[in-house]
């Protein structure tokens, strides 16, 4: 090894602290000489196991370690100490397997047993756990280090001795060069306790990024983690641009005097010698009944399956042959060797288990999802619903024999019933086996130019107008800068502009923030902390520090239990149908209905799985699908490549005119004949390497794998083999170079078969239902969307554009979620109304049902349970209607709610009771109560009840009357801004239906507000400028208008940023004012009229224009409607034409 390796190193897993990357940090170690370097990340292990194996494929030894916090006392003290800081770091590395498998325990114990502010261990855990383990003495904000600033010679002896009776002769002094006064101080104070304890001192850097002139870039990562901006002068800063990964030249200058600094490092990477294993498995143990050998148990179960499915196959299929039977036989049996031979037929038996266990208690469970498709072991062991001959999947996609790995099954649950199986999983293998994992949020190309303007205190219009420049996929900063000329003028041009790309692209792609997988579950052998570090998430489960990826490639089982909503909503369908008498067994419908494709060619796909999107909608119509196989391409096809690639119009034209389909050889006819010879799925492209070219499996798979990753070098490889091959099988050579051409070009947009046939069927399942049984469809539809306002509000929209009426609730016919009443009409659920919880609810239906109904609003409230039914949720029933069928008015109910839970506590004043009751609401009803005669809501305060009963307007939106007028202001509704993608600034009618504001870090004020229209919500931002002016306007509760620009985030979310706000009753005055543009033809040439059409067009605005051409007396006049203009903005008008023009405003509507 060279003369020095660094031992204190923060990645990008220091989380917006470390900004070095594995690869690039290998890459300037080579070219360094240095043959080992260590990873040691504040308070977790998040990168170590990857830290491991990329250091591996660059020959650099791995040194895994952690930068630990210490409690000053016991871990479990979560109060402050006077005098103590909160914790102390310092550097543990693992010298062996025993050392690593300590430092799990400690980093996982410190985040689930001593989290206060940070991860905390304590002397009695690093005593514990010591074995195998090096320690250095960290920075300045370590335990011995911080004593020493403080002065305190005593306390610092005794910390030593501490630490020396702990690790003994594994215990260094870690000195460090980072320009830091303080940083002087304790190293001249190590070197003189090395001397009188004779502990060996160590030389480190405390790297935080990977090259000197990165510094910037680190200080404004840092910015971004504290929301702070460059210029602040009280942010966190390192004060030195020296914590970067200095070369052994820059180490052997700076620590001439002490070169045993230096080679002790050497010395302490020598000690280190973690080894960490692929392919070797710790599933959990899975025991048959009736002692049976486990791979016995697996063939058995196998054969069991086969039979009902194959039986199945047979009943349902009139031409189902002797020969395709043995074919299925055949396969089946080459499957079950394989997994076998591969050693995983326990993993299936684990996967079947619980997936058995959910069908047989009511949980529904997805056909299948990804590659596990295309086995026909997880079809007849029940894992999946696809019989993957019927539609010619691959087998090897999912397990290839040539290339073992272990096979990757994820399962759709109902939403509901997700967290019963995990239940189920934890139970039967134990909890400290089962954890889920964890995930990391990057910072995206948009988002790392967005922050980093941030820090850097730009304003945001300056970075949003760069960050918009960014397409949503890209292939980095660089590579836009590159290829977007307005980008690469502006960088080129603007030292700001740089400034800020330049400092974006070095933290673009680092970790940000640590989050809990949605859907992945970890099952282990033993106790997880025996395999790895464990992590507490934001709700208090217990997660992974290593993710998904990671833990697949350190043996561990790892399944997807996805919460799929669709089968939900299919399964209450299902309930609503048999509750009318109609029995559907979804897994048994025809496939070749007429009705359903008949619905989706005409793209009425509204709330049908994965053909939602407008997208989506416009190429059914296009495609018109008349089987299913023309629905899996579907799934395949409506991605961002495909569809930038043509494949989707080749597609498209192919289906709908035969005649255009070809196939460059006979060969191909098969294997493309159900995509009209477009190649769409990565085993097709297998297919087209074995078929043509004899690859054997493992090539194929490696050819697809390459083509996904665009791996140049490896697809020029495999071109000659490929041609050569084909050639063989008598295809011409220029065919042959053709068809290769072909594949790569579509190769890399190939998808999955196997998942395009499950997600398919759940799409075609969906349509379906919805085809034949729409009432039922809707219905179900809405009750799973009560909580989501924006969805409720279109559906509804959609159910009344197709006559359905969806009454109000009512208290004696309403149920907890929407049900049916006829054929038209549905009655809308008590889930859905603001306030109403579920104990209220369940007391409501309790009540009703022993009561028979209930005959008046006096006996409701006698009998109702005011703990359970407050007032704030008598208010909300009644103005949402629920009591308007008891013949009274809504006004009389609020006052007579109002009268009896007021009244309680008058008489308990009066009588001098100060008794405070736990039940803040709580209340008591006589038998009778007075009506009072008074008169009814006006109608706003009806409407504006409703309001904030529902979250929505129900009745009658505001803006219905205003219809005519917003067409005229505005194309867009809220549906259409969140379905088109606008890069213009648009004007939004609606009226605010929530309002929050919030100060900035600068003290001034500003607003998010949710804006409603008959379609939906949009949230709307406005800045401090702009809500100065509007603040009257957001709360005056009138329909406004909204003038900016679009924003949607990687994630999907929808904003508007403001640029002007007015109430739609100015804008319509506005619209009803004419400018009379009075034009003198003899003074006024053509080119004038063209510099006054764009004049015109550059002050857009509300009012309308009416042109009055004069010529030799006569007189001519022009209605241009579609040209609009600001009225406010004509006094510039004379700047720009001298003579020949005039004009006046016209208070009054153009004809």
């Amino acid at each position: 090894m060279k003369d020095f390796v660094h031992l204190h190193l923060h990645t990008q897993f220091s989380l917006l602290d470390g900004a070095i990357r594995f690869d690039q940090l290998f890459q300037l170690a080579s070219s360094y000489k240095m043959n080992a370097c260590a990873i040691t990340d504040h308070g977790n292990m998040f990168g170590v196991a990857d830290f491991y194996f990329a250091a591996k494929e660059f020959g650099i030894k791995p040194i895994l370690g952690c930068e630990a916090y210490i409690a000053p006392k016991s871990r479990f003290d979560k109060k402050g100490v006077k005098g103590e800081d909160n914790a102390y770091h310092v550097i543990l590395l693992s010298m062996n397997n025993d050392g690593y498998r300590n430092l799990i325990k400690l980093m996982s114990l410190a985040q689930l047993e001593g989290f206060y502010y940070v991860p905390r261990i304590d002397r009695e855990l690093l005593r514990k756990y010591s074995d195998g383990l090096i320690c250095l003495t960290a920075c300045i904000k370590g335990e011995i280090p911080n004593s020493i600033l403080k002065g305190d010679e005593k306390k610092t002896r005794d910390i030593v001795e501490e630490y020396y009776s702990i690790f003994g002769d594994r215990l260094f002094f870690e000195l460090q060069d980072n320009g830091l006064d303080e940083q002087k101080r304790v190293n001249e104070a190590l070197i003189n306790l090395s001397g009188h304890y004779g502990i060996p001192i160590v030389a480190t850097n405390d790297c935080h990024y990977l090259r000197k002139n990165e510094a910037r870039a680190h200080e404004l990562l840092l910015c971004i983690q504290t929301g702070k901006t460059i210029n602040d002068q009280n942010r966190l800063s390192f004060k030195s641009d020296e914590f970067y990964f200095k070369s052994p030249d820059e180490f052997e200058r700076a620590f001439s005097e002490y070169p045993e600094a230096l080679t002790n490092t050497v010395k302490i990477a020598e000690m280190c010698n973690v080894v960490m294993t692929e392919g070797v498995y710790h599933f959990p143990e899975f025991t048959p009944p009736d002692n049976l050998e486990l791979n016995d148990y697996f063939e058995k179960l196998c054969f069991d399956g086969f039979k009902k499915r194959i039986n199945s196959t047979k009943a349902s299929s009139t031409d189902f042959s002797d020969e395709l039977s043995e074919r299925y036989k055949e396969r089946l049996k080459y499957e079950i060797g394989v997994i076998k031979k591969t050693g995983f037929a326990d993993y299936f038996l684990i996967v079947a288990d619980f997936i058995n266990y959910a069908k047989t208690h009511g949980i529904p469970v997805g056909p299948g999802r990804g590659s596990a498709a295309g086995s026909l072991v997880a079809y007849c062991l029940g894992i999946t619903d696809i019989d993957p001959i019927k539609y010619d999947l691959i087998f090897e996609r999912f397990l290839n024999p040539e290339r073992i790995s272990m096979p990757d099954i994820d399962v759709d649950f109902c939403k509901d019933g997700r967290e019963d199986v995990i239940r189920y999983v934890t139970e039967k293998y134990g909890d400290d086996k089962v954890a889920q994992i964890i995930t990391f949020g990057t910072m995206k190309s948009k988002a790392a130019v967005r922050d980093v303007g941030r820090a850097l205190g730009i304003p945001y219009a300056e970075v949003d107008k760069i960050a918009k420049l960014i397409p949503d996929i890209n292939s980095g900063i660089q590579s836009c800068i590159d290829e977007e000329s307005r980008l690469k003028e502006l960088y080129k041009n603007d030292a700001k502009i740089k400034e800020l790309l330049d400092n974006a692209i070095v933290l673009e792609g680092l970790s940000r923030h640590a989050s809990t997988h949605a859907a992945g579950i970890v099952i282990s052998n033993k106790h997880l902390t025996e395999h790895l570090p464990l992590y507490r998430g934001q709700k208090g489960e217990t997660v992974t520090q290593y993710p998904m990826k990671t833990i697949e490639k350190i043996g561990l089982i790892k399944i997807d239990f996805l919460g799929l909503e669709t089968l939900t909503l299919m399964d209450n369908v299902q309930r609503l149908l048999k509750s009318d008498g109609i029995d559907v067994d979804i897994n048994n419908i025809p496939l070749d209905d007429a009705k359903t494709y008949e619905l989706l060619s005409s793209g009425d796909t509204s709330g049908v799985f994965q053909l939602e999107s407008r997208g989506m909608r416009e190429l059914l119509t296009k495609l018109k699908p008349s089987k299913f196989e023309d629905i899996m391409p579907l799934i395949a096809l409506y991605r961002p490549g495909p569809l930038k690639s043509g494949m989707v119009e080749d597609f498209t034209k192919r289906k709908n005119n035969p005649s255009l389909v070809r196939y460059e050889t006979p060969l191909l006819e098969d294997i493309l004949r159900d995509t009209y010879g477009v190649i769409i799925y990565q085993e097709q492209i297998m297919k087209i390497a074995s078929k043509l070219a004899n690859f054997s499996l493992k090539d194929a798979d490696a050819l697809r794998k390459a083509m996904s990753k665009k791996t140049p070098a490896i697809l020029e490889k495999y071109r000659e083999q490929f041609v050569d091959g084909a050639i063989a099988n008598g295809v011409p050579p220029d065919v042959a170079e053709k068809i290769y051409g072909v594949i790569v070009r579509f190769g890399e947009y190939g998808f999955n078969k196997s998942h395009s046939t499950a997600y398919g069927l759940i799409a075609y399942q969906t349509a379906y239902l919805k085809a034949h049984y729409y009432t039922h469809y809707v219905t179900a539809m809405l009750s799973s969307e009560v909580n989501n306002t924006d969805k409720l509000i279109k559906y509804i929209t959609e159910c009344r554009e197709n006559g359905i009426n969806i009454l109000p609730p009512d208290i004696n016919q309403s149920g907890k979620y929407f049900s049916i009443l006829g054929e038209k009409k549905i009655r809308y659920g008590l889930s859905g109304i603001k306030n109403v919880g579920d104990a209220a609810i369940d007391q409501i239906l309790l009540l009703r049902d022993e009561l028979g109904g209930f005959k008046s609003f006096a006996q409701f409230l006698s009998e109702i349970d005011s703990r359970k039914a407050n007032k704030k949720v008598l208010e909300s029933l009644a103005k949402a209607g629920c009591f308007d069928s008891m013949g009274l008015k809504r006004s009389q109910v609020l006052h007579m709610i109002l009268e009896k839970t007021d009244k309680p506590q008058k008489q308990s004043m009066r009588s001098g009771y100060e008794q405070m009751d736990m039940f803040a609401d709580q209340f008591s009803f006589d038998k009778t109560i007075d009506i009072p005669d008074i008169d009814e809501l006006s109608h706003n305060e009806l409407i504006a009840g409703e309001k904030d009963a529902f979250g929505f307007y129900f009745s009658q939106h505001p803006l219905k009357q205003f219809e005519h007028v917003i067409r005229q202001i505005t194309d867009y509704d809220s549906q259409k801004i969140k379905e088109f993608d606008i890069s213009e600034d648009i004007d939004f009618v609606g009226i605010v239906n929530g309002y929050k504001e919030l100060t900035t870090k600068r003290g001034d004020r500003m607003a998010y507000a949710n804006v409603e229209d008959t379609k939906g919500i949009i949230e709307i931002i406005v800045f401090p400028e702009q809500l100065t002016k509007s603040i009257s306007i957001l709360k005056s509760d009138k329909p406004i208008v909204v003038n900016g620009s679009v924003e949607k985030s990687e994630e999907g979310t929808v904003k508007i940023r403001t640029k002007h706000i007015t109430l739609l009753e100015d804008a319509t005055r506005e619209m009803n004012k004419t400018i009379k543009i009075y034009i003198d033809c003899e003074k006024f040439s053509k080119d004038d009229l063209k510099r006054l059409r764009d004049f015109f067009y550059g002050i857009k605005g509300k009012s309308g224009i009416l042109f009055e051409f004069r010529l030799n007396g006569e007189k001519r006049t022009l209605n241009i409607p579609e040209l609009r203009i600001d009225h406010n903005k004509l006094g510039i008008l004379s700047k720009h034409f001298t003579e020949g023009i005039d004009y006046e405003v016209i208070d009054e509507i153009l004809s």
